[in-house]
């Protein structure tokens, strides 16, 4: 459909214009549903977008940003098969430079906070290389304390940031329903929301510029301390004689019930441990939340102790396995396996 009879909505920027717009199209079953795509327009040209880190996270979000439109898409990864495979979606490999210098955004999915501070702000790194009035988006789950360093860094050249974590691991990168936690200027998350949406199904601002990381790293206390205390309920029902797979159908509707429960329950019932979200980069978290709980003075001792058993499971080889895998340290401890 042309561009000018999809009726968008302009937002004016300092520089440019950007155009957002909802698309009729017809769904799957025929019956007439709309589907949100989304369709940014730069000085007349689609914006062009730069990816970094393809991994578990990263290569299904990128995914979700062609199929949402935003198809003049540059990517880099370390290893090249994410790449090749994104580049035959549609998108284009490039090198982190040609990133910094020919994007309107730079987005990173990266391990932790020195893996996304090298590729910044590192010897010839992207940020050296971005326009002043970029705007650089990092979706990495870091220590909020490196966000605001970073944040300084790119200042200096006029190039604004949000940090945007997520949550929902990969099922919903796959999907397109993370959920974003997101800090920055007002202004600046009000332009590039559509650009988070079209990963996600929740965009929610939680302040300035590291405040998306404390709420992420409050999050994954939540998610952490969850799994911890469905694993030693399994464990304590399949002690006593009770079948775990009906204790979780019994509680799965009452107080009890979590998004955590859902997704780990079936996964400790049936001993799957393939990784959503592997324990290793839990540990990498958790250790951010004990960094910032100490500066703050925040005590945090049932993370504490989560942190100590994955850092067991690690120890023990588990350190690739699934978050939920925390049930076979108290498998380990009480010599059954859950749902057997």
């Amino acid at each position: 459909m042309p561009a000018a009879s999809r009726s968008p909505t302009a937002i004016s920027t300092a520089s440019t214009t950007i155009c957002a717009s909802l698309t009729p199209l017809p769904s799957p079953d025929g019956r007439g549903a709309t589907q949100k795509t989304e369709l940014k327009i730069m000085e007349g040209t689609i914006m062009k977008i730069g990816f970094i880190g393809l991994g578990i996270m990263g290569k299904p979000m990128a995914k979700n940003l062609l199929k949402a439109g935003y198809t003049d898409l540059l990517v880099n990864n370390r290893s090249q098969a994410p790449v090749q495979e994104l580049e035959a979606a549609g998108a284009k490999g490039a090198t982190q430079q040609e990133i910094g210098a020919q994007c309107d955004v730079v987005i990173t999915m990266l391990p932790n906070s020195p893996q996304v501070k090298e590729v910044m702000l590192g010897k010839d790194g992207v940020a050296a290389h971005m326009k002043p009035g970029a705007v650089f988006i990092d979706c990495s789950s870091i220590n909020p304390v490196a966000s605001k360093e970073i944040y300084a860094e790119l200042q200096k050249k006029d190039v604004e940031m949000l940090d945007a974590p997520v949550s929902g691991g990969e099922p919903k990168a796959i999907d397109g329903t993370l959920s974003f936690m997101v800090g920055g200027k007002q202004e600046i998350f009000d332009t590039y929301k559509p650009v988070l949406d079209a990963m996600g199904a929740s965009t929610v601002r939680c302040g300035e510029v590291g405040a998306g990381n404390t709420t992420k790293l409050a999050n994954q206390i939540i998610v952490a301390c969850n799994i911890q205390a469905l694993a030693e309920a399994l464990t304590l029902a399949q002690k006593a004689g009770v079948d775990p797979e009906l204790v979780f159908q019994a509680i799965k509707g009452g107080l009890a019930g979590s998004t955590v429960m859902n997704a780990k329950a079936p996964m400790m019932i049936a001993g799957n441990d393939k990784p959503g979200f592997k324990i290793d980069l839990h540990i990498k978290d958790l250790n951010n939340v004990l960094d910032c709980a100490h500066a703050v003075g925040a005590p945090v001792p049932m993370t504490a102790e989560v942190q100590e058993i994955m850092q067991w499971l690690h120890n023990h080889e588990g350190g690739q396995k699934d978050h939920s895998a925390i049930a076979q340290y108290y498998e380990y401890l009480t010599g059954i396996q859950i749902g057997h």
